[in-house]
């Protein structure tokens, strides 16, 4: 194995590795999400968990944040809660940043 080819399967398992962590942190940033969207809507105990688990499910439904943002912004109107799609999604951003961090520390 050449210089070259070592340094073409380090880049490929370091890409491997990113894209692990950035799923993950996008995983773990929609069940934040989901729990602090629970609190919003008077949701608490086991039925804020499932909450949460419903919130990342949607994350699979499209590419992107769309699904995601459009489930608690759709079941936040459905509730009365008022919150817009900015606050929302600087809440999903705010939430990333910390997942990331707990992601890379292994947590």
């Amino acid at each position: 194995m050449t210089t070259l080819d070592k340094r073409e399967e380090g880049f490929e398992k370091k890409f491997a590795l990113d894209e692990e962590q950035k799923f993950k942190a996008e995983a773990r940033r929609n069940r934040m999400l989901g729990l602090w969207a629970a609190e919003k809507l008077g949701i608490t105990g086991e039925a804020a968990a499932a909450y949460a688990k419903e919130v990342v499910a949607a994350d699979f439904e499209e590419a992107g944040d769309g699904d995601v943002l459009r489930k608690v912004l759709g079941d936040f109107s459905a509730k009365g809660v008022a919150l817009t799609q900015e606050a929302i999604r600087a809440k999903m951003t705010e939430l990333l940043a910390v997942a990331a961090i707990e992601v890379k520390a292994g947590k």
